[in-house]
């Protein structure tokens, strides 16, 4: 659905390097968004770069901020540093039983982008991690629950396959890289970096295509939420931004070129050659209203079944899906 020239979008914003954070900073009146280091931040990186060579001063601003770690963004959200985040699907539920219901989810932007990484000729499959140890990102997130899932599916326990998690993707491909034998579960576009760095690695398979064949639904990776407050007294911009947000997730799939050489200006991925080859595979997608709910819903009810506290210790109420008047 477009809603296009509400508001137009931003001042000139500039791009700093912190560590490992990347930040378009505007006016102390923007709508700051937050997100991760990986593809959702790769759906965005159109919208950052219209935003950063805007120069209406008097239109309304987004600023951007990219961290490597869940938990930094999702504190900064809980404690206001952040107006609109993206995050992992079940962070979104727990973080609306945190604030009592006062979150929503805009959008879906990423479905599954999960791929097991080695160099292991064994390995085609799911079921054929039993007995291996497997290094994984994503320890209370995404990630975990998807992997213990999977297994249960295919008839594994904890007793059957070692996971060890690490705290960034960064990390398992450094394993990958000493190691050519074990096994990565990692992300786009890490798997693909994983691979164009050592040759002997290869894509096992698809965590995504195993998840459909369980015919257990969507996979859903990555969300957009803002505090059902902001939204409230925001409504322009909020509609501006999923505006944008959808565009920019086209951009990067149509446009993969252009999308890669901004991916790597913004140092998501080192180089731009990579993230073109990784970009297909990245699942990044623009799903909101009914279509939204239905796939996001169905998601959290596969992880609630498996550990209640993956989605909160709860399923959100309907009001956790912004739902435009007009879908109603």
């Amino acid at each position: 659905m477009k809603r296009k020239t509400i508001c137009a979008l931003a001042a000139a914003l500039t791009l700093t390097m912190l560590g490992g954070t990347a930040v378009y900073a505007a006016s102390e009146n923007a709508a700051r968004v937050g997100s991760l280091k990986g593809p959702t931040s790769m759906g965005l990186v159109h919208f950052m770069d219209e935003a950063k060579n805007e120069t209406d001063s008097d239109d309304e601003q987004f600023s951007f901020e990219m961290v490597t770690a869940a938990d930094e963004l999702t504190a900064g959200f809980v404690g206001g540093d952040y107006d609109i985040v993206l995050v992992p699907a079940n962070m979104a539920s727990i973080l609306y039983q945190k604030t009592k219901g006062n979150v929503q989810v805009l959008d879906i932007n990423t479905l599954g982008v999960l791929y097991a990484v080695t160099a292991d000729e064994s390995v085609s499959g799911i079921a054929d991690l039993k007995g291996k140890t497997v290094y994984s990102t994503g320890k209370g997130q995404t990630p975990e629950y998807v992997i213990n899932y999977l297994l249960a599916e295919n008839g594994l326990t904890e007793e059957d396959v070692t996971v060890e998690y690490k705290s960034e993707a960064a990390e398992v491909v450094a394993t990958l890289a000493n190691d050519p034998s074990a096994i990565g579960i990692l992300p786009q576009p890490f798997a693909t970096v994983a691979c164009k760095q050592n040759e002997s690695l290869k894509e096992a398979f698809d965590l995504n295509e195993a998840w459909d064949a369980a015919g257990k639904g969507t996979l859903v990776t990555g969300v957009t939420i803002a505090k059902k407050d902001y939204i409230e007294a925001n409504p322009e911009i909020i509609e501006e931004f999923m505006d944008e947000h959808e565009d920019s997730i086209e951009f990067a799939n149509e446009h993969t070129e252009d999308a890669a050489a901004l991916v790597a200006e913004t140092g998501i991925v080192e180089k731009a050659p990579i993230a073109q080859a990784a970009l297909p595979k990245c699942n990044l997608r623009y799903i909101e209203g009914e279509q939204m709910q239905t796939a996001l819903s169905g998601y959290l009810e596969v992880l609630f079944e498996q550990n209640p506290e993956s989605v909160g210790g709860a399923l959100p109420e309907n009001d956790f899906y912004y739902i435009e008047a007009d879908e109603d």
